[in-house]
């Protein structure tokens, strides 16, 4: 062993290395005695050659008295038999464990043994890691290394390989073409101000393959109008060269786009330099995609394609895999588990990601209502995305001055007459999973769990509908305040009280739902932003929660949950983006006994899956200690909750009950 491995030995390292010496130094003990035993047996064999009588070593019972007169001995042994070299001696073990690192080269981890530390020296450009203790080499000595292990002699070797489908991922992104050699083609002033952010960051990109334009901007309906604006702004396009498929419009054109209607009876031309859709009508243009020449396509917002299922998913992967240059824009590309990054992964390497049942149950363990609904190995698929697709940049990371979030959960008190019904759908639940524990038979239980999934679902719209009072109560104390403020909700009931509560009481605010025409979206988010006299934004958790920034406010109001953590983080990041100068304060409304208690947690359980596929590390809707109105009575009323709940699934739509986390 030289000199210079001593520098980076563990203590542990250091134990193993004086086991390993007291190992072989017992070796040669017994090697030495077997020698010598071996001596007394040539010498019997020798004598047997003389004598007709097998030479046997006779072993009395110690356990017997030498004067017994009825004193046995255990059956004679063979001495020959101890010499006999046809029982094999038992290896030292090795192994060895291949990991992926982020990095895109491969680490080794072992346990510190000098046998296999001179073999990973013989590996093509291997090098120890002294940081995290690996050592690395690239994807092309891999070949290499495995050779290099199986040549070692003397050893029980175990190596744990990498997954096929990561080296066949791993192979296909080092075959892809590097721009980093056409990143001087960058203008200045979009390198410097805009290539750490999503949707600027792309336009960056696209700005380094001029020469393999027209480009194809597959988006949200609402957001169609908003990337025109940037690229326009951005790249010095003409108006006239982008080109807006609308399904209506009904605001005046002061960008100057060319606006094509996507309901005209005649053929659509996408004749642009850059052309805009929504992912809606691309199932309805599919032919027209498929025969165009475009080979830089970007699809934002990209979990739209989550569903495989979905006409939108199936219309758009052709044409993402038809392109030369895919990008895939997407700040929650997996809104609630592993499975719904498939379609995108398969947008980028369909011929990597081809086997759904492959990537399945590698990723996708640990469902209860379907094998893919899971989630396993997060490290791995993290650093596979890491190392192959995927550019992530936290806002912690590129926004050091942006301020802080801060959650804070409000508990409400509704009335007894409006926990009336809800406490109705809860005994009626009840019932029903009491009928699917004793189902008889499959398709029983099956029609049972879809009444039940109904009724679930049920009791989150009256959980809504018994909300409303106490969250224009709150409203109110909002108002008093005279601040800005955003308040988000998902059903049409809730969203409307807040509305007419906003309107009855003054207060000049802004409404953007699933109904609003996508024309009038930015003028209404100009509104808010720059007209002081507008003080609310009401908003629809799916419609508002994505392309829309609304810094001039501070203040988020929760007035519902939504199941899909994905959603709850874009909402929340409408004000907390580039441009705040405040602290963000986000308050989610939550009634003790109803269906917020349920979602969460499952809201919770989903995030830590997430954070640690997407992030390398757990990620949870933290919120401060302090709570401004907790209320007294919520471990009693949670106990009642439990109890008639305790045998619900845990899933989107029938999640498993637990306490919340304060």
């Amino acid at each position: 062993m030289e000199t210079d491995d001593w520098d980076f030995l563990s203590s542990e390292e250091l134990d193993s290395l004086e086991r390993d010496a007291l190992f072989q130094i017992s070796q040669r003990t017994r090697n030495s005695q077997s020698q010598l035993q071996s001596s007394v047996t040539s010498s019997s064999s020798e004598l047997g050659q003389h004598c007709p009588i097998k030479p046997t070593v006779v072993i009395q019972d110690p356990r017997r008295s030498q004067v017994d007169a009825n004193a046995k001995f255990f059956p004679p042994i063979d001495a020959t038999k101890e010499s006999d070299n046809s029982c094999p001696k038992e290896l030292p073990k090795l192994s060895v464990k291949f990991l992926l690192h982020t990095n895109g080269n491969i680490a080794a981890k072992f346990i510190y043994d000098p046998v296999l530390v001179g073999a990973f020296r013989k590996i093509d450009k291997a090098s120890w890691n002294a940081k995290e203790r690996l050592w690395m080499f690239p994807i092309s000595s891999l070949l290499c290394a495995e050779k290099v292990l199986t040549e070692i002699e003397g050893y029980n070797l175990e190596v744990e390989k990498l997954d096929p489908l990561v080296q066949r991922a791993i192979s296909a992104a080092s075959a892809a073409p590097d721009l980093r050699e056409r990143y001087e083609m960058i203008p200045s002033h979009v390198e410097l101000k805009l290539l750490p952010f999503q949707r600027e960051g792309a336009i960056a990109v696209i700005a380094c393959v001029r020469d393999s334009w027209p480009v194809l901007i597959l988006t949200p309906s609402s957001l169609r109008l908003h990337w025109a604006a940037m690229i326009h702004q951005w790249l010095n396009i003409p108006s006239s060269d982008i080109l807006v498929v609308l399904s209506q419009w009904s605001g005046s054109n002061r960008g100057g786009f060319r606006i094509v209607p996507s309901n005209t009876k005649g053929t659509i031309h996408l004749d642009g330099v850059f052309n805009i859709i929504s992912y809606d009508v691309v199932p309805k243009l599919q032919n027209i995609l498929m025969s165009s020449d475009f080979k830089v396509v970007i699809a934002d917002e990209s979990h739209f394609l989550k569903n495989a299922q979905a006409k939108r998913t199936i219309s758009s992967l052709p044409v993402l895999q038809k392109a030369q240059y895919a990008i895939l824009l997407s700040g929650t590309p997996a809104l609630s588990r592993p499975i719904e990054l498939f379609k995108q992964l398969e947008a980028l390497f369909p011929q990597v990601y081809k086997n759904v049942h492959e990537y399945g149950n590698r990723y996708c363990k640990g469902g209860i209502f379907g094998v893919y609904q899971g989630a396993s190995n997060h490290e791995e698929l993290h650093n596979l995305m890491k190392a192959t697709v995927m550019i992530r940049r936290l806002k912690k990371d590129v926004l050091l001055e942006l301020p802080l979030k801060r959650r804070q959960q409000v508990f409400l008190d509704l009335a007894e007459k409006d926990m009336k019904q809800i406490n109705a759908l809860f005994r009626e639940l009840e019932v029903i999973k009491n009928k699917i524990r004793d189902g008889k038979s499959k398709e029983e239980v099956e029609s049972l769990k879809f009444s039940e999934k109904n009724l679930i679902n049920k009791i989150y719209t009256v959980s809504a509908e018994a909300k409303i009072p106490a969250v224009l109560d709150y409203l109110g104390t909002v108002i008093e305040a005279g601040c800005k403020f955003i308040v988000f909700a998902h059903h049409l009931p809730m969203i409307d009280s807040i509305h007419q509560f906003l309107l009855k009481k003054k207060i000049a605010c802004i409404r953007i739902d699933g109904s609003t025409p996508a024309a009038s979206r930015q003028a209404l988010v100009t509104d808010f932003q720059e007209k002081d006299s507008v003080k609310a934004a009401v908003l629809s958790i799916k419609a508002g929660g994505v392309g829309l920034t609304l810094t001039a406010a501070s203040t988020i109001i929760f007035a519902e949950l939504s199941w899909t953590p994905g959603d709850i983080i874009q909402a929340e990041d409408r004000a907390h983006r580039i441009g705040q100068v405040s602290s963000v304060n986000i308050y989610y409304l939550l009634a003790n006994d109803t269906v917020d208690d349920i979602i969460w947690d499952v809201v919770q359980s989903k995030l830590e899956n997430l954070g640690q596929m997407l992030d390398g590390h757990e990620n949870t809707l933290e919120v401060s200690v302090s709570q401004p109105r907790s209320s007294p009575g919520k471990q009693r009323t949670l106990d009642r909750f439990l109890k008639r709940c305790d045998s619900m699934d845990d899933s989107e739509d029938r999640p498993k009950v637990k306490y919340p986390k304060h």
